[in-house]
């Protein structure tokens, strides 16, 4: 917690100062070739792992008592850290190449906490997990060969003379497809509700202020660099992936998918705002997303505890009477998931709305974005209505209370933080405020869709048993939309193809022709080579006497 307040200082002491340090060490000079680590400090990198720091020390306070009867629970604790450690080499690296060292971290790192519970579900989620994240490696790895012509692989010292060229288009693209990758955009959204089957302390961090984010920090950084010809192509992607992660939450039943498809939402909104131009805009959401997504899936990993360790928000209940701190938290990290005015997500949903309004975009997009934000309050609701409202719908001979101190202890450190984070930082990121001039009736729009989608939302729940419901259940359109545009079916499909081409190479051409003609072929070959030659050596001297014999007989043969 010291650590993460003494980042949070030097962060604003960067911000007043405007002060930026580049720092290079040279590790090794061999002949012409230098090898040198780089980091980048700045308001930016000090701020993020502040906030970093702040909630990986909660998560891991929630975990020993989350995970108190886990027998390896060093061996958890061990990755949570490899996984801070890659983070910071993200957040760190001006460099593409050690960008790449913790991007890499985060994937790997990530597939083993995602089949930490071993079982089917688990590999089959951690290996769709993987396999989409490794074509964003895939893409950093061709942006850093594109990139070897210039001379140093910092983003840092490229400057405007390159945009619009195409070859900048081109790094632009494969940046762009890694941070898709990473950050779940259509069409690799699907993974991001499968990883899910790693344990609730995973979510909180993963979903909050790490591994999803890593890819909209990466187009942070390179946002003055991405080419105009595919600002719209990214427009579209991330306001189509707010819509049908909006939409999926609405009729998903499992509680940690409802919360991993709001955070797919979020992350929809923050690339969509980088094209209007802000990059600290989008930055100053993702921090106050961080806070109140890490705290809202410990709320949701104490309710799932305390009921038995099942998800389904069908039968659950009553956590208003049971669970007040609980309650109290869960509530306000849905206040500001909706953008409640004055909490902490008020402050930059309700700016990027406004800045949306006065943009030059057309209809469609407008629609769109404003569908997402009521969309949002209506899951949002829909969740509080099925989880806090009404009575208990099982396990009615359990008492709950809230017992669990370290859990609670690590809920706490954050509730303050999330309550206060949005004012401070709008003070702190922005001296100078935003000039909004908008008609009532649009400078209201925000407000008017958040209480629609309250209404919605509280409604779909007082239907879910009813015959209405039940009817809704059954059409094409439920669905369609449970399997998030079918995407689910498609990545599969993708994976399944790649992975049998694999196995058809692994048998035919690996541990077939290759070995026969390869490795095994040529070791066969010496080796029989070998025990030839090795005849001679054996039997040197019956060899020498027939040679000897052999050499006189010739030499008579001539003679004659």
């Amino acid at each position: 917690m010291s650590l993460s307040f003494t980042m949070f200082v030097m962060g604003v002491l960067f911000i007043l100062f405007n002060k930026v340090i580049f720092i290079e060490f040279n590790i090794l000079s061999l002949n012409s070739m230098s090898l040198v680590y780089s980091l980048l400090l700045d308001w930016m990198s000090f701020i993020f792992m502040s906030f970093v720091f702040i909630i990986s020390g909660s998560v891991i306070m929630y975990s020993e008592s989350y995970m108190e009867s886990e027998k390896s629970l060093n061996r958890f604790i061990y990755l949570v850290l490899l996984f801070i450690i890659s983070m910071m080499f993200l957040i760190l690296s001006p460099n593409l190449v050690s960008i790449l060292l913790g991007w890499d971290g985060l994937g790997l790192v990530s597939y083993a906490l995602v089949i930490y519970y071993q079982n089917v579900k688990s590999f089959n989620a951690g290996m769709l997990t993987v396999l989409v994240n490794r074509v964003g490696d895939v893409a950093l790895l061709m942006s850093i060969s594109l990139m070897v012509s210039l001379g140093s692989w910092s983003f840092y010292f490229l400057n405007d003379l390159y945009k619009g060229e195409f070859f900048m288009i081109l790094l632009s693209l494969f940046i762009v497809l890694a941070a898709f990758t990473k950050s779940a955009q259509m069409p690799f959204s699907s993974w991001l509700p499968a990883a899910m089957a790693a344990p609730t302390p995973v979510s909180a961090l993963v979903h909050s202020s790490t591994l999803v984010t890593a890819g909209v920090y990466l187009l942070i950084r390179f946002s003055n660099l991405i080419s105009l010809q595919i600002y719209y192509f990214i427009l579209f992607i991330s306001l189509f992936t707010m819509f049908m992660s909006g939409l999926g939450a609405n009729v998903e039943f499992d509680l940690k998918k409802i919360i991993a498809l709001s955070t797919l939402s979020q992350l929809g909104l923050m690339i969509s705002v980088l094209i209007l131009g802000d990059s600290s805009l989008a930055f100053f959401h993702l921090l106050t997303h961080a806070l109140f997504k890490a705290l809202l899936f410990m709320c949701a990993g104490v309710i799932i505890h305390s009921f038995g360790n099942f998800q389904d928000i069908r039968l659950m209940g009553g956590i208003l009477n049971n669970f007040p701190f609980v309650f109290s938290s869960f509530m306000v990290c849905n206040f500001s998931l909706c953008g409640i005015p004055f909490m902490s997500g008020f402050y930059s949903k309700d700016l990027l709305a406004e800045l949306y309004s006065m943009s030059y975009m057309n209809i469609f997009v407008y629609i769109i974005f404003f569908l997402s934000i009521g969309l949002t309050a209506s899951y949002s609701f829909r969740l509080f209505y099925y989880v806090c409202m009404g009575d208990l719908k099982c396990l009615s001979l359990n008492s709950f209370m809230e017992s669990f101190d370290k859990m609670v202890l690590g809920m706490k450190c954050l509730i303050f933080i999330v309550i206060l984070s949005g004012s401070v930082l709008n003070w702190l990121i922005f001296p100078y405020p935003f000039y909004i001039c908008l008609p009532f009736l649009m400078k209201m729009m925000t407000l008017f869709l958040v209480i629609l989608g309250i209404l919605i939302g509280v409604s779909i729940g007082q239907l879910s048993f009813s015959l209405i419901h039940y009817f809704l259940n059954l059409n094409m359109f439920y669905y369609f939309n449970f399997e998030m545009w079918n995407l689910v079916y498609f990545m599969s499909f993708v994976n399944i193809y790649f992975l049998n081409s694999g196995k058809k190479f692994y048998l035919k051409l690996d541990q077939g022709w290759f070995e026969y003609y390869g490795s095994q072929g040529i070791y066969n070959k010496l080796g029989n080579l070998s025990s030839w030659v090795q005849l001679f050596s054996l039997n040197h001297l019956i060899m020498y006497i027939s040679l000897f014999f052999t050499f006189i007989f010739l030499i008579i043969c001539i003679g004659i």
